[in-house]
């Protein structure tokens, strides 16, 4: 089993196929293996890379809650890739991994081809009630364990996974209560608890100038506002919105998730990915239109 010593933890890493690097930024709920559906098709072009975060098996789980941050996961990301001897990378992630993906990018935009961020933003439009649900959510880990977040996996944007593939919720739920509860409680109050809500970053963002493709489902109404922040923000962004889908777009639409990702990494080789046109024409713009 692969491990990298870095930023004093040993991370847990896979790699598959060939070519240039794609590395793959798992959500709280998941872990490496939320990705097999990308690793199986994208192995073809490239050479894909998923791990586990500090906090989640078989990746150190340290016991200090001072070891778990956002700035740290960026820094074992970081590191992650030095390890591997990698320059630049295709950044991909979705849900926390989105948000990592995303200060990944303006911490170390030379290190990122392009950035693939799905479901990304969850809690910046209520920052205060979202800090509240992270506490609650560990508290009811340190009390009962990973069994105490029963109803965690059929949460309002959750059921549209298990009504899709109900064994492919089943895998999701399965795989969620290996977590380890600690790292899971760590994670919920250092990580998502004290990050910046996604529109914090609105400056840097607008200086970024890194194709990005950004992904969200219909249904997932707590990224709804933050995808559409960001496909402003990002000059060199496209926003694909997936019908009838929650946070989990990866497992739900897998198909459509995965053909989504190669188009724009074929249109961004082949250098027909630019920033956005204005236009020069007549036409209605609205204060609310700009980043």
């Amino acid at each position: 089993m692969p491990h990298a010593a870095i930023n004093g933890v040993s991370i847990y890493y896979e790699e598959a196929g060939a070519g240039f690097p794609l590395v793959f930024v798992h959500e709280f709920a998941g872990n490496h293996e939320s990705w097999r559906e990308q690793v199986r098709f994208l192995r073809q072009h490239y050479r894909v890379i998923t791990y586990d975060a500090r906090g989640y098996p078989p990746s150190s789980v340290p016991e200090d809650p001072a070891a778990y941050s956002q700035d740290i996961a960026v820094e074992d990301l970081h590191q992650l890739l030095r390890h591997l001897n990698i320059d630049q990378a295709y950044i991909g992630g979705l849900s926390m991994g989105g948000a990592l993906t995303v200060v990944f990018g303006v911490t170390h935009p030379e290190m990122c081809r392009a950035l693939i961020i799905a479901g990304a933003g969850t809690g910046s439009t209520d920052p205060e009630r979202f800090r509240a649900q992270c506490e609650t959510f560990a508290a009811q880990l340190d009390a009962g364990g990973m069994p105490g977040l029963t109803g965690y996996c059929k949460g309002p944007t959750r059921v549209q996974l298990l009504r899709k593939d109900p064994a492919a919720w089943q895998e999701f739920a399965d795989l969620f209560y290996q977590h380890s509860a600690h790292g899971s409680a760590c994670t919920f109050r250092q990580v998502q608890g004290k990050r910046p809500p996604i529109f914090a970053y609105k400056e840097q963002l607008q200086r970024l100038d890194i194709p990005a493709l950004i992904l969200v489902g219909d249904e997932d109404d707590p990224c709804l506002e933050p995808a559409l922040f960001l496909k402003r923000a990002l000059n060199q962004s496209a926003l694909i919105t997936f019908p009838r889908s929650g946070h989990g777009i990866n497992l739900e639409e897998p198909e459509l998730f995965n053909t989504a990702v190669l188009n724009f990494l074929r249109e961004v080789e082949a250098g027909r990915w630019g920033g956005r046109q204005q236009g020069d024409g007549a036409g209605f713009l609205t204060d609310s239109a700009k980043p």
